[in-house]
């Protein structure tokens, strides 16, 4: 499985982005998904997963209200919508793919970034 991220970008606080990203391989959909971002100086963390049948999503604390993960099984694709930016969210995101639930992450995206001025 190959994952490409695109969206990224520099906005101002307050502002939306969509993320996407595309899956190569036809057992992308079975995949569960998830976001995570690293910041300048920081180790990468955890934003966001939905499960390979997109019934359930998970969220840290600090994007809850704000971001909203999905995926469209005929693009092979998933999204990270981005409401309502702080500069906190500059980081450069990423996604990754795993096929089993409670296992590691085994695949990722080259990143993309999210800057947010104030």
């Amino acid at each position: 499985v190959q994952l490409v991220e695109s969206g990224g970008g520099l906005v101002q606080a307050g502002d939306s982005l969509r993320l996407s990203c595309a899956g190569s391989g036809r057992t992308f959909n079975n995949y569960a998904v998830g976001w995570f971002l690293q910041a300048p100086g920081k180790e990468r963390e955890f934003v966001a997963r939905i499960t390979w049948s997109g019934g359930v999503t998970y969220y840290v604390d600090s994007v809850k209200g704000r971001f909203t993960i999905s995926r469209d099984y005929a693009k092979n694709t998933m999204y990270l919508q981005m409401n309502s930016l702080k500069p906190e969210d500059t980081a450069v995101y990423y996604c990754a793919a795993k096929i089993l639930p409670n296992g590691e992450y085994e695949y990722w995206g080259q990143g993309t970034q999210v800057t947010v001025s104030s």
